[in-house]
């Protein structure tokens, strides 16, 4: 279960104080699917670094699974980032001139897990999402939408309890991105709790729960609904 109250997060240089969040609520049950929307500048992006343990807050509640997390040093933030989190981003973040099954062994290098483990994990990995005859590709020889079958392999390697997923399709074109959205969705119904930014509403309408962040705060659907009718 993640759980925030009463977040901040404030930006400061010299001459500006920018607060990304402020007085953020939040709650998402293990084995829920959140969509996360919002303009540019709203707070999306900084909320999930701060889920992934990424950044840590300046103020208020953030717990992980029962655990408060809001004050981890770099250290324990990465240890604690490393076995329970997964992250799918736009861009793919892979490495160029790795092969795709070492692509997806890196995280667990981190875990000071054995070669064979390692190998065995990311195998099933990749036949998870397809890919089982691609795995000693370089990332450059795949297409957008394999590109990114692979990130999600990489996340689902470490076997995480929770996967942030930041624009899964964004650079993918519609056959592509409806091919991930079921894969996500298809994880989902295998129990993984998954959070997902998105600026796509048709994205957002196939998760179990739509939740809008608006000036750094979260308004809820329900809460949505209520301004509309209003």
């Amino acid at each position: 279960m993640l759980k925030m109250q009463n977040l901040s997060k404030v930006y400061r240089t010299e001459l500006i104080e920018t607060h990304a969040l402020r007085d953020f609520h939040l709650e998402v049950k293990q084995g829920e699917f959140v969509a996360v929307t919002g303009p540019s500048g709203s707070g999306k992006t900084t909320f999930l670094t701060i889920a992934g343990l990424l950044e840590s807050p300046n103020g208020g509640l953030y717990e992980l699974d029962g655990q408060d997390v809001s004050r981890l040093g770099d250290d324990a933030r990465s240890r604690l980032r490393n076995e329970k989190i997964g992250f799918i981003f736009q861009a793919f973040n892979l490495i160029p001139d790795l092969s795709v099954l070492d692509n997806i062994e890196v995280p667990l290098r981190y875990r000071g897990m054995k070669a064979d483990e390692r190998r065995r994990r990311a195998t099933q990995a990749l036949e998870r999402v397809g890919l089982e005859s691609r795995g000693r590709h370089l990332p450059g020889q795949l297409s957008g939408g394999q590109q990114q079958r692979v990130a999600i392999a990489r996340a689902l390697a470490g076997s995480p309890r929770f996967l942030l997923a930041d624009e899964p399709t964004g650079n993918l074109d519609t056959h592509m991105a409806r091919a991930v959205m079921e894969l996500l969705e298809e994880l989902h119904r295998e129990g993984t709790t998954l959070i997902m930014v998105t600026h796509d509403p048709q994205q957002a309408a196939r998760a179990q729960r739509h939740v809008q962040v608006i000036d750094g705060q979260v308004i809820d659907g329900a809460t949505l609904q209520r301004e509309v009718l209003a």
